[in-house]
């Protein structure tokens, strides 16, 4: 703006009509990482879960087990080594206190969301819940002295959750039997079915259970996208 009069009319310089957005861009990153991030993953721990009764929809909560946290403390050094998580631009002496307590919250989410994800797709017990658990096993354990960029991680981790759904949800599902109040009609009807239940020790869920974990699966690779490799700036 000139301080100039210019026939009684102020003129303006039209360059200082932008605005610097400069300042925009952090506190959007930091609603993203501290906010959106934590309620996805933490979404992801509520859900991972729950199943639901195949007879009333009746939700059932199943804490993991043991080897879901080994799991997940693989994943998360894998996040580490394939540079989707930078820890020195997470925790640091530059770094003020809060900002370093907010990113331990967010990484204790990561934490149980990863925790969760694989309680999600595990069977339930039985001789499938060794096989999975082997598999996942294997493969994390590989992937540990591969080396990974942050791209092909994700890839491959989603390929890997995508075979866990696909077994559990779609391959196991199908061969387990409708629950019934006659057992011998049951034994009749689906003899290959019923063998398969008794034998695999699989439970009977709801059809919705694979919906929900499907957006459980959903949550969890999306909280990874927006997970940032630092929160320095």
């Amino acid at each position: 703006m000139s301080d100039e009069p210019n026939g009684g009319l102020i003129v303006v310089d039209d360059a200082s009509l932008v605005i610097d957005d400069s300042s925009v861009t952090p506190v959007r990153t930091a609603y993203v990482t501290y906010l959106l991030v934590p309620v996805i993953l933490l979404t992801v721990t509520l859900l991972g879960g729950i199943r639901l009764a195949e007879v009333d929809n009746a939700f059932l909560f199943l804490r993991p087990a043991l080897i879901c946290l080994v799991f997940a403390v693989i994943l998360l050094v894998l996040f580490v080594r394939g540079h989707l998580i930078d820890l020195s631009g997470w925790f640091s002496e530059d770094l003020p206190v809060l900002q370093n307590l907010a990113n331990s919250f967010v990484l204790l989410t990561l934490f149980t969301a990863s925790t969760q994800i694989f309680n999600s797709l595990l069977p339930e017990g039985g001789l499938p819940f060794w096989i999975v658990a082997f598999c996942f096993f294997w493969t994390l354990w590989n992937d540990l002295f591969l080396d990974f960029d942050a791209r092909r991680l994700l890839r491959s981790l989603g390929g890997l959750l995508a075979l866990g759904f696909f077994v559990k949800y779609l391959l196991l599902q199908n061969l387990t039997a409708p629950s019934s109040e006659n057992w011998l009609k049951a034994i009749v009807e689906n003899p290959a079915k019923e063998a398969f239940t008794w034998v695999l020790e699989l439970p009977r869920y709801s059809s919705i259970t694979g919906y929900l974990q499907f957006l459980t699966v959903g949550l969890f690779l999306l909280g990874l996208f927006l997970i940032p490799r630092t929160t320095k700036r």
